[in-house]
């Protein structure tokens, strides 16, 4: 017993050094504090300090660690254990303040119990938990007789939970932090660090390392203020749906949260654009995003937010308006997020249904967009499919059903961590799918660990999990797709190619695969239309920069980040006149739409290609049941909705009158030569030429890079083909296939040893250097890729970063450099020639002979 505590303290004071609070108790130390409180060998003193452990360092929720706290709590509360330290009473009170989960059972059971005390106590409890899922009928039954239990329905119905919070201030006095440009998440949140996301505290430290000079002083110094910090940039948020982020800036200037160790909600995020995901992440976890014009405030500036009036005042002047959107956000800030306002909306509207009243009107109404009688688009009519309506105009708040639900590793212990808080033992969500992808190749302790133990978290769930070295969670997740069905994942670059994706935070994706639904404040679309035939030499990757290329021309999107333009951000882009592209391939395009921050992406296609594609995959997830994995019944459900498609192969189609915010016409004939994304930003797009003729611009290639979840077994074979027989390259070559298939065919058809003759490094499947959490380039390398994206530092330390296509990357292996247009599309055609049918083919599982895992 006393080596626990000193132990413990030991451990606390090691992470004082760092200046972090000392871990959540796990479920042995949480026994090991049980076993303390009730030895009658323990000290007075001993007792009280592991009580006050037991009661505030204790994950809520269905942690492992809450479930032996409930049972031991819940012995006492019905006088089944005697405890000095805990009276019955006490124990139902700290019962109260666990969110629910393991805690409910005995606080339903205390509302009968004879002590009228405790009884009251354990209705007091339930009265402001909201996760009570199936508990609800216990309640509502026992209503029927028992006046405590009608006192917590009524109380439900009444939203005492929520009313008995504070509103949002009518004025919010903050300083302000200010990070000039664009600050995107992995400033924020830096894939080095990833295997610390989980530990909020630890990960926060490594906030802006990266970003700014004496990043530790500048925090330091604004938080000694001693007035609230308001993080404030021109652009905030672009990248990945890293809730990791928000968890940051809200441990730096947000609020502690009673009863939950480690964790904070609140601060307030000002941007002159804040990316949509970032900006959900921030309504889901309770802080306040407002978007506004920064160019007037200044690191330091004490300002004066009035969120109703929509005004940010300093020295007494107006500088800044804005409108809080969506309308519901100040309920969202009153009940901690957006994901609480929901359940517990959804909650008190259950209990008033149950007793024949109508729905609540304390709760903000979402705004009803006018209804313009035109048609819909293709998204919009796939979001009123998952909502059970013909269609959804943009503004629109709705919950339509999550389908699938993506969750990879870096972000995958979050995603653990918020549906145990969710206090869920059970996905709603038809498909719910765990990759290893970010952490396979180069793992770290903590990635071991993730590895060994998130797979049965996420079955016993009815979650289907991937095995480390299995390869990019997207390659994967998109073979699981319902063509016209709607989802989410816990990564940006969740873009299905059939269907439309919605990516989220962790704690969204959780939500989503928790309940089955997800919360959406309906996007309007822009339309892309390609018309033509592709140019020779011309790949679909240049097609993906020709978007923002053809964007900047028409002066819907501007580079510049101060007074950033982008016609595409928030917004759904929706592809027409590509539609008997194959399915691998549309994911090219769908999956470059976060690079755009688009809020989703839909690509309209045949059936042709998508029955090609569902075939395969049902024969992939049948030797993946024949392998092992898990959860079997939920692999075995997808595949026969598969199959019941193809037997109907009917495909929404949008309508001719629909409305888009903006048209976007691309002839294929103008795209002459590649296009690539220039360093360090993917919206800056050149061709080939422009790029040339720059000298500012580097022309030289150090490293090229083929690989992340932008390519397909086409791409790499293309880029055998191009550099067969020409020896060792003058660049250092990374090679990362997306999956172990495509490893296993290149293997077969002989490009691993034409890639190992090129002297490439060849990875696992998996996202290898695009995560930039692994393997790193050399510092200050120019490198040519085929990722998704290229912000600074990511790949490596100072690296310079072109984005564009293999073919063109095989080409920079050869040369050392960018060619020119004429040298591109001399060798390119004569390399490729005669050879695409086989070079463009796609893994059909069904058709291969022998095929296996």
């Amino acid at each position: 017993m006393q080596k626990f505590i000193i132990d413990y303290k030991q451990a606390q004071e090691n992470r004082e050094k760092e200046g972090i609070p000392p871990l959540p108790l796990n479920a042995d130390e949480v026994t090991n504090v049980i076993e303390i409180l009730t030895n009658t060998a323990s000290s007075k003193e001993e007792k009280l300090f592991v009580k006050e452990l037991l009661i505030h360092r204790v994950s809520p929720g269905v942690d492992e660690g809450a479930k032996v706290k409930a049972e031991f709590l819940g012995k006492i509360s019905k006088g089944e254990l005697k405890c000095d330290e805990f009276s019955s009473l006490e124990a139902i009170k700290y019962l109260g303040t666990m969110l629910g989960g393991y805690n409910v059972k005995y606080l339903v059971e205390g509302i009968s119990h004879a002590n009228k005390e405790i009884a009251q106590e354990s209705a007091n409890a339930l009265k402001h938990t909201l996760l009570v899922y199936d508990s609800f009928d216990e309640v509502a039954k026992l209503s029927k007789n028992n006046d405590l239990a009608k006192e917590v329905i009524q109380s439900w119905a009444n939203a005492e939970w929520f009313l008995n919070k504070p509103a949002l201030n009518e004025m919010i006095e903050m300083c302000v932090l200010k990070i000039d440009g664009e600050t995107n998440t992995d400033d924020l949140s830096p894939a080095s660090d990833a295997f610390t996301r989980s530990d909020i505290p630890l990960h926060a430290k490594a906030m802006l390392k990266n970003r700014i000079d004496n990043y530790e002083k500048r925090l330091t110094d604004i938080k000694s203020k001693g007035i609230p910090v308001a993080y404030v940039g021109d652009v905030v948020g672009t990248g990945s749906s890293r809730k990791s982020a928000c968890n940051s800036i809200m441990w730096h200037f947000g609020n502690e949260i009673p009863y939950v160790p480690n964790k904070k909600t609140g601060g307030i995020v000002i941007g002159g654009v804040i990316a949509p995901i970032f900006f959900n992440t921030c309504e889901d976890s309770g802080s306040l995003p407002i978007i506004a014009d920064v160019k007037d405030l200044k690191e330091g500036d004490i300002i004066k937010i009035y969120p109703y009036k929509g005004i940010i005042e300093k020295n007494g002047s107006v500088v800044s308006k804005f409108t809080l959107t969506p309308n519901t956000i100040v309920d969202e800030i009153r009940a901690g997020g957006r994901i609480p306002l929901i359940i517990g909306r959804g909650l008190t509207n259950k209990a008033r249904k149950f007793l024949g009243l109508g729905e609540s009107d304390i709760f903000a109404k979402p705004e009803i967009p006018k209804d313009t009688g035109k048609g819909f688009t293709l998204a919009q009519k796939i979001v009123g499919r998952a909502c059970g309506v013909e269609g959804v105009r943009p503004g629109t708040y709705c919950e339509p059903i999550a389908t699938t639900v993506g969750s990879q590793d870096t972000t995958g212990a979050m995603t653990r961590d918020e549906v145990k808080e969710l206090a869920s033992l059970n996905f709603s969500a038809d498909f719910v799918l765990q990759s290893f992808c970010h952490t396979a190749a180069y793992p770290k302790p903590a990635d071991v660990s993730l590895q060994a133990t998130l797979p049965s978290f996420m079955t016993t769930r009815g979650g289907v999990a991937l095995r480390p070295k299995d390869g990019v969670i997207h390659s994967w997740l998109n073979r699981m797709c319902l063509p016209d069905t709607l989802g989410t994942g816990g990564d940006s670059h969740t873009r299905f190619p059939i269907g439309v994706s919605f990516p989220a935070g962790s704690g969204l994706v959780a939500f989503a695969a928790v309940t089955g639904s997800m919360p959406l404040n309906m996007p309007e679309s822009v339309l892309v239309r390609f018309k033509g035939k592709l140019n020779p030499g011309i790949t679909l990757r240049d097609l993906v920069n020709a978007i923002p290329y053809y964007a900047i021309k028409q002066g819907l999107m501007t580079v510049e980040k101060k007074g950033k333009k982008n016609i595409f951000n928030g917004r759904i882009l929706e592809i027409e006149g590509l539609e008997d592209i194959k399915v691998e391939q549309a994911f090219e395009l769908s999956d470059a739409s976060a690079e755009r921050s688009a809020a989703a992406c839909s690509i309209l296609l045949n059936k042709e290609p998508i029955i090609e594609y569902l075939k395969s995959n049902i024969e992939l997830i049948e030797k993946m049941i024949e392998n092992g994995y898990e959860n079997a019944t939920t692999l075995k459900r997808r595949a026969d909705k598969m199959r019941e498609w193809i037997k109907n192969p009917t495909l929404l189609q949008p309508d001719k009158d629909a409305e888009y915010a903006a048209i976007i016409e691309i002839d294929l004939a103008d795209v002459k030569e590649p296009i690539l994304a220039c360093p360090n930003d993917p919206d800056d797009v050149a061709t080939l030429t422009e790029i040339l003729s720059n000298s500012k611009r580097p022309h030289h290639i150090d490293e090229v890079f083929v690989g992340s979840c932008m390519t397909n077994i086409g791409h790499f074979r293309a880029f055998g083909e191009i550099v067969k027989g020409a020896g060792q390259s003058p660049t250092r070559v990374w090679i990362a296939p997306p999956t172990k298939m495509d490893e296993k065919q290149l293997s077969k058809e002989g490009y691993l040893s034409v890639f190992g003759a090129a002297g490439a490094r060849v990875e696992i499947p998996g996202c290898s250097l695009c995560m930039g959490n692994q393997a790193r380039v050399k510092d200050n390398a120019v490198v040519f890729s085929t990722s998704t994206r290229n912000f600074d530092n990511r790949m490596g330390k100072g690296a310079q970063v072109y984005l564009g296509s293999a073919e063109l990357g095989a080409v920079c292996a050869l040369l050392g450099r960018l060619p020119s247009k004429e040298e591109y599309m001399q060798l390119v055609p004569e390399k490729l020639g005669g050879k695409k049918e086989n070079i463009y083919k796609y893994l059909n599982f069904n058709l291969m002979e022998n095929f296996s895992l």
